[in-house]
């Protein structure tokens, strides 16, 4: 199933070679093409990829990772 993930982009994050991507997760969701089909849920959807595209933009000015979303 497709994921839409949202990260803050830091310059203290470490390489991609080591295996892993070190930065916090702001929202991380299984998404289905019949999501966005329904018009409350991708309603629903698009308020939570703003919230979480706000908290990312915010955790790169305080330069602090935090996961808002598990």
């Amino acid at each position: 199933m497709p994921t839409l993930i949202i990260v803050a982009d830091s310059a203290t994050d470490e390489p991609a070679a080591l295996g892993h991507d070190r930065r916090a997760f702001q929202l991380k969701e299984r998404v289905t093409s019949s999501d966005v089909g329904n018009p409350h849920v991708a309603a629903q959807l698009i308020e939570r990829i703003g919230w979480a595209l706000l908290d990312a933009e915010q955790a790169e000015s305080d330069g602090t990772r935090r996961a808002s979303c598990p």
